[in-house]
């Protein structure tokens, strides 16, 4: 029956998927990888007093932790926060506390909510989002000012308005992270 059919019949789709697996190299470093480059393309693109981008690093880590819950583990945010703290220019550890702490956040509104959607993931991201802009203005040394206030803002918003837009890219990134690239022997 299989000669009978000509060389194209058989070279379908769904023959080069068959015994095929994901690299285990994409699978355990993309998460990381890119919440590392997050965390350096504010600093690569905008060198300025004053932090006008927004948090994108953080913003990785939050889109990674609720578009997909359980692959990072809890203990994840120390060394991506320490990544963060020695490009970031904030005081070394204030990052490793507050992503710690957001990771242990997420954990437990895991635990409350098991199943979310969409907008419990954004609203959840949102709060902490904005939490971690004022621990940040706070842990800066600055003195926190109404201008320094008001010229901060934009930023908070301009964090929650991307997280959408960070999650269908996490997204992607799974899939990516996924695909299948090795031949099983």
């Amino acid at each position: 029956m299989m000669a009978t059919r000509g060389p194209r019949a058989r070279g379908t789709t769904y023959r080069q998927q068959i015994n095929r697996a994901p690299s285990p190299w994409r699978v355990h470093s993309v998460p990381y990888l890119s919440i590392m480059l997050a965390s350096a393309l504010p600093v690569l693109l905008i060198a300025d007093v004053m932090p006008l981008a927004p948090p994108l690093g953080f913003i990785m880590l939050l889109a990674w932790r609720l578009v997909r819950p359980g692959l990072l583990p809890l203990w994840a945010g120390l060394p991506l926060g320490a990544f963060d703290d020695l490009l970031s220019g904030q005081p070394f550890g204030s990052a490793i506390l507050l992503w710690s702490l957001a990771m242990i956040a997420i954990e437990l509104i895991e635990a409350r909510f098991p199943w979310r959607d969409f907008w419990h993931d954004w609203f959840t991201a949102a709060v902490l989002l904005v939490a971690y802009w004022l621990a940040c203005l706070l842990l800066s040394g600055a003195p926190v000012t109404r201008a320094m206030l008001e010229v901060a803002w934009p930023q908070a918003l301009l964090s929650v308005l991307l997280y959408p837009i960070l999650a269908r890219m996490v997204a992607r990134l799974d899939r990516f992270r996924l695909a299948r690239a090795r031949r099983i022997d």
